[in-house]
Protein backbone atom coordinates (compact mmCIF):
# COMPACT_ATOMS: atom_id res chain seq x y z
CA UNK A 1 0.00 0.00 0.00
CA UNK A 2 1.27 3.45 -1.32
CA UNK A 3 1.64 5.88 2.18
CA UNK A 4 -1.17 8.20 1.16
CA UNK A 5 -3.46 5.43 -0.90
CA UNK A 6 -6.98 5.54 0.92
CA UNK A 7 -8.31 2.53 1.63
CA UNK A 8 -12.21 1.61 1.65
CA UNK A 9 -13.48 -0.79 4.36
CA UNK A 10 -15.34 -3.34 3.17
CA UNK A 11 -19.03 -3.78 4.52
CA UNK A 12 -18.68 -6.13 7.16
CA UNK A 13 -15.82 -3.56 8.68
CA UNK A 14 -18.25 -0.81 8.07
CA UNK A 15 -20.54 -2.72 10.09
CA UNK A 16 -17.91 -3.47 13.24
CA UNK A 17 -16.99 0.01 12.91
CA UNK A 18 -20.61 1.43 13.15
CA UNK A 19 -21.16 -1.28 15.87
CA UNK A 20 -18.12 -0.06 18.13
CA UNK A 21 -19.60 3.83 17.69
CA UNK A 22 -22.87 2.66 18.70
CA UNK A 23 -21.68 1.09 21.61
CA UNK A 24 -19.10 3.61 23.12
CA UNK A 25 -21.53 6.24 25.05
CA UNK A 26 -18.64 9.28 24.39
CA UNK A 27 -18.63 8.21 20.44
CA UNK A 28 -21.03 9.67 18.09
CA UNK A 29 -21.22 10.05 14.07
CA UNK A 30 -20.97 13.79 13.40
CA UNK A 31 -23.94 15.10 11.56
CA UNK A 32 -23.66 16.92 8.16
CA UNK A 33 -24.55 20.60 9.56
CA UNK A 34 -21.53 19.84 12.65
CA UNK A 35 -19.31 19.43 10.11
CA UNK A 36 -20.37 22.49 8.07
CA UNK A 37 -19.79 24.34 11.17
CA UNK A 38 -15.84 23.11 11.06
CA UNK A 39 -12.96 25.57 10.52
CA UNK A 40 -9.33 24.46 10.09
CA UNK A 41 -7.32 24.51 13.62
CA UNK A 42 -5.65 27.58 12.69
CA UNK A 43 -8.42 29.42 12.00
CA UNK A 44 -9.59 29.00 15.52
CA UNK A 45 -6.51 29.13 17.05
CA UNK A 46 -3.67 31.28 14.93
CA UNK A 47 -1.29 31.44 18.06
CA UNK A 48 -0.80 27.64 18.29
CA UNK A 49 2.82 27.56 16.44
CA UNK A 50 3.26 25.17 13.76
CA UNK A 51 5.23 21.97 14.32
CA UNK A 52 8.93 21.60 13.80
CA UNK A 53 11.23 19.16 14.15
CA UNK A 54 14.38 20.74 16.15
CA UNK A 55 18.07 20.84 14.85
CA UNK A 56 19.66 16.36 15.28
CA UNK A 57 21.49 16.47 18.30
CA UNK A 58 24.41 14.13 16.98
CA UNK A 59 25.00 13.31 13.35
CA UNK A 60 24.63 9.61 13.04
CA UNK A 61 23.39 8.62 9.54
CA UNK A 62 24.84 10.14 5.97
CA UNK A 63 22.43 11.20 3.25
CA UNK A 64 23.01 9.50 0.49
CA UNK A 65 21.54 8.31 -2.83
CA UNK A 66 21.78 4.28 -3.94
CA UNK A 67 20.63 2.84 -7.28
CA UNK A 68 18.56 -0.56 -6.18
CA UNK A 69 17.30 -3.10 -7.99
CA UNK A 70 13.39 -2.49 -8.57
CA UNK A 71 12.22 -5.77 -7.04
CA UNK A 72 14.82 -5.00 -3.88
CA UNK A 73 13.47 -1.74 -2.93
CA UNK A 74 10.08 -2.97 -4.02
CA UNK A 75 10.60 -6.33 -1.60
CA UNK A 76 11.00 -3.23 1.48
CA UNK A 77 8.32 -1.10 0.76
CA UNK A 78 5.90 -4.01 0.94
CA UNK A 79 7.07 -4.50 4.27
CA UNK A 80 5.66 -0.89 5.30
CA UNK A 81 6.74 2.00 7.62
CA UNK A 82 10.44 1.55 8.38
CA UNK A 83 11.71 0.13 4.84
CA UNK A 84 14.80 2.07 4.87
CA UNK A 85 15.88 1.17 8.60
CA UNK A 86 15.59 -2.11 7.56
CA UNK A 87 17.83 -1.96 4.89
CA UNK A 88 20.57 0.31 7.11
CA UNK A 89 20.16 -2.65 9.50
CA UNK A 90 21.25 -5.35 7.62
CA UNK A 91 23.40 -3.36 6.20
CA UNK A 92 25.06 -2.69 9.60
CA UNK A 93 24.83 -6.66 10.74
CA UNK A 94 26.86 -7.01 6.99
CA UNK A 95 29.19 -4.57 7.78
CA UNK A 96 29.67 -5.85 11.69
CA UNK A 97 29.96 -9.62 10.38
CA UNK A 98 32.98 -8.67 8.18
CA UNK A 99 34.77 -6.04 10.09
CA UNK A 100 38.42 -7.10 10.68
CA UNK A 101 39.38 -6.33 13.92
Amino acid sequence: MKKHELVIPTAEEERLINAGIAADSDAYELTDKEFERMKPVVDVHPTIPPRVRGPQKTLVKDRITIRLNHDVVGYFKGHGKGWQTKINDILQKYVDSHRTA
